[in-house]
């Protein structure tokens, strides 16, 4: 990281925020499932909802000095806290809407930790902790749930809402005030404290439980809050506060599900179930221990940088050809003594800057600058394991086969009569670094079941968080998954107001506008700071259910990636990356002193224009970081091993925007890029290949290895043009297939049912007969029985 550069700096200079080269820093970032617990309480409240924190104090005061006139919470025993907190909880089961609401503030000052009692901001994180356990353990989250839902069929505030012409945070009042509490019970709760009680620790996995669980209205809390979602979309409730509803809707599928560790966790144990090798290595540790590559030089850059130069040699009346100044500036010795503050600037970044073609000749080599002896560390090797498909050994052998003995033999790997010796060891390289992964299993297991399903039998389904949500979402997740792009689309930067988008801001907008320039200073912070909340929170909830749903079944996966694609999420990504996305992940929409707890715990001072613009400190911004790498994993997702869905990055151009986001020095993020790079590379052409050698180069540094993957030329199959919607329409056939299987009982082939063969079984059972028939049964007797003759010899043989 370089010295003395503070966030402030890079929103001060435009150009190089644009340019992104020779200013742009290591990020000290570290990827996790969430922020730091204090971000991810201060981002539930908008700054608009900051009176209301008086408010919410004042209710529970009523409440609390009618029963205790003289003493502070804090100073109470564990009874007496049951005690109040049973009494607040009767109070929610009141009729009058305005008392349940003063009863509901009281329980959310509880939740916020009695900020009032508390001298700091560790005392009432305690306080919260404490109070959300108590809360808990009374059963206060069901009774949340059945008010929330007693909101969301309130279909007077949602006709008076439609009619509205604006809606602002008066309309969602009850709402809010419901989800806040449930959002820091569920937030506080998936924390793992290590010295949190026993009872509490009980409490905690039982909570999970009951979250995964159809306990509530017979569905998963996520489906209540996904319809909530596609509620708001469709217009009949456009007052629903979306920013907390997918904020709680996130953390619950993380508490629930389990976050990127957990998702390692299962893996190694599904695959030890499977019987399958152990992974090659830990991912999310590989990533870890990466460091950001230098990224590629603009044009503009490589002008500036020989101005500077020429300006230089000027002054010094120095009149030397090209050669002499290589050799100068050999970048193989030592620097010489000119090295001042501007050429570090200049050269800090551009080790490995890209030139164009025409301009190799032309522009001089940067001397290396000194690095720091402890920060020289050469890898020992690639990254990565290398590894191989079955279906790439399967071609390998194929070709050779028909390259030197004439005969093809389908689907074997072993026999190698006839082949030269260097190709045994090529075999015998593949088969060492040979790869399955789960999903090739489970589409194996799925064809048997097709194919046989007698023989194979009924299939035994566990029933996980994970199944659970997804047999819950099923009916809907064309719906669910077309509402979050769409919320995604409103408040992605890059988006324009249009009169047909939807509305995200009417949980921010206060009644009355701002009149003066600071009010409207501190509400465009905060509308700006409201959308970064709203990417955050959709990019983790599909990301999470893409990897989740992979891992418990590929085809409950392929379902919603196909349904995500059908939904233009695609072209939206890129769409979202095509902008500046250095001034996007340093931008600085928020003020640090009217985050909760900071604003509740110490005296605000006075905020000016001047400090507004001036921001935090912070080199980045954490949500817009986590957002960007999020946003690139599921645009990963949806592209792997899919040639159709590839050849659309290529259609809508993304080579450029991709390209543009490597400014970024953050080595998570690079690596996912230089993914999305990689597996259109084949397609751009030599031209492109030819100028962008670095790219290439960080690409064989930073990404796994296929053996006898030609990603970088496209002599393979796969490279030609084949019909792409008939792969979209296989795949399809195979989800609905096992859809149908696994979860349509209705529709099973009655062929397929079992019989039952027992003479006494049959016989004994009770046949409901019509009445026409009871009446008519002597006449039907004569007709169909005595009166035919029976050939007695014919029925015995």
């Amino acid at each position: 990281m370089l010295p003395n550069k503070s966030r402030g700096e890079f929103a001060r200079n435009p150009r190089k925020d644009s340019e992104g080269l020779s200013e742009s820093p290591d990020f000290e970032f570290e990827y996790a499932d969430t922020d730091k617990w204090a971000a991810e309480l201060s981002e539930l409240y908008s700054y608009t909802e900051g009176p209301e924190f008086a408010l919410n104090r004042k209710c529970f005061e009523v409440e609390f000095r009618a029963h205790v006139p003289d003493e502070k919470w804090t100073e109470l025993d564990a009874e007496q806290h049951r005690a109040h907190a049973m009494r607040l909880l009767d109070g929610l089961e009141v009729t009058a809407r305005e008392k349940r609401l003063k009863v509901a503030r009281a329980i959310l000052y509880m939740a916020q930790g009695m900020f009032a009692d508390c001298g700091s901001e560790a005392e009432v994180q305690h306080w919260m902790r404490y109070n959300i356990f108590l809360l808990l353990d009374v059963g206060t989250f069901s009774a949340l749930v059945e008010l929330l839902n007693m909101e969301i069929d309130n279909s007077a505030a949602c006709s008076s809402a439609v009619r509205k012409p604006a809606i602002s945070l008066a309309d969602s009042t009850d709402l809010r005030v419901l989800l806040n509490i449930m959002y820091l019970m569920v937030e506080t709760i998936q924390q793992d404290d290590p010295t949190d009680r026993p009872e509490w620790k009980i409490i905690r996995e039982t909570f999970r439980a009951e979250l995964g669980s159809p306990l509530f209205n017979n569905e998963p809390i996520s489906v209540m809050l996904f319809s909530m979602v596609t509620k708001f979309c469709s217009g009949h409730a456009p007052h629903f506060p979306m920013k907390k509803v997918l904020l709680l809707l996130w953390k619950s599928i993380l508490f629930t599900l389990g976050g990127f560790e957990q998702l390692q966790n299962i893996k190694v144990h599904k695959r030890e179930e499977l019987a399958l090798p152990p992974l090659p290595e830990d991912s999310i540790r590989v990533i870890r221990s990466m460091r950001a590559a230098s990224p590629p030089a603009s044009a503009s850059d490589l002008i500036e940088q020989q101005q500077k130069r020429a300006r230089r040699e000027h002054k010094a009346l120095i009149k030397q050809d090209n050669l002499d100044a290589f050799n100068e500036k050999d970048p193989y010795k030592p620097d010489d003594s000119r090295d001042d503050d501007e050429d570090n600037d200049d050269n800090d970044n551009s080790i490995e800057a890209e030139t164009f073609p025409l301009e190799r000749d032309e522009v001089m080599p940067l001397p290396i600058p000194h690095l720091p002896a402890e920060r020289v560390s050469l890898p020992k090797g690639l990254p990565w394991a290398p590894k191989v498909r079955e279906k790439d050994i399967e071609n390998f052998l194929e070709s050779s086969r028909s390259k030197f003995i004439g005969y093809t033999l389908r689907n074997d790997t072993d026999t190698v009569v006839g082949l030269p010796r260097p190709i045994h060891e090529s075999i015998k390289t593949l088969k060492q670094h040979k790869y399955v992964s789960i999903a090739e299993i489970q589409i194996t297991k799925e064809e048997e079941y097709q194919k046989t399903p007698l023989s194979v039998g009924e299939e035994e389904v566990e029933m996980s968080s994970t199944e659970l949500l997804y047999q819950g979402i099923l009916p809907s997740l064309p719906q669910y998954m077309i509402a979050l792009l769409k919320i995604l689309l409103a408040a992605a930067p890059t988006s324009k107001a249009k009169t047909d988008s939807i509305n995200i801001l009417a949980d921010v907008l206060p009644e009355e506008m701002p009149t003066t320039v600071l009010q409207s200073m501190k509400l465009g912070v905060d509308v700006n700071r409201h959308k970064e909340i709203i990417v955050k929170a959709i990019s983790a909830i599909l990301l999470l259910l893409l990897k989740h749903f992979k891992l418990n079944h590929v085809y409950q996966f392929e379902y919603m990636a196909q349904h995500l694609v059908f939904a233009n999420c695609i072209p939206l990504i890129l769409k979202f990356f095509n902008q500046n996305i250095m001034s996007y992940i340093t931008a600085k929409n928020s003020i640090s002193v009217l985050d909760f707890p900071y604003c509740v715990v110490h005296e605000l001072p006075e905020l000016t224009a001047e400090s507004l613009e001036a921001g935090d400190n912070n080199q980045f911004c954490w949500r817009n970081l986590f957002s960007c790498i999020n946003l690139l994993r599921i645009l990963n997702k949806l592209t792997k091993w899919k040639h159709s869905r590839t050849m659309m990055l290529v259609v809508f151009k993304s080579a450029p925007i991709l390209k543009r986001a490597l400014k970024v020095k953050q080595a998570m993020m690079q690596l996912y890029v230089l993914k999305l790079l990689k597996v259109q590379t084949k397609y751009l052409g030599r031209q492109w290949r030819k100028s962008n050698m670095k790219t290439m180069s960080a690409i064989y540094q930073k990404v796994r290895h296929r053996l006898n993957d030609d990603w970088a030329y496209g002599n393979d199959l796969d490279a030609r043009p084949w019909d792409f919607q008939a792969e979209e329409c296989a795949l399809r056939t195979n989800i609905e297939r096992f859809n149908s299987r696994r979860y349509d009982k209705s529709h099973s082939n009655p062929d397929f049912l079992p019989v039952d063969n027992c003479l006494q079984s049959v016989l004994g059972q009770r046949v409901d007969l019509p009445e026409d028939f009871q009446m008519n049964y002597d006449l039907w007797l004569e007709r169909e029985v005595f009166s035919k003759p029976i050939s007695w010899e014919e029925l015995l043989q």
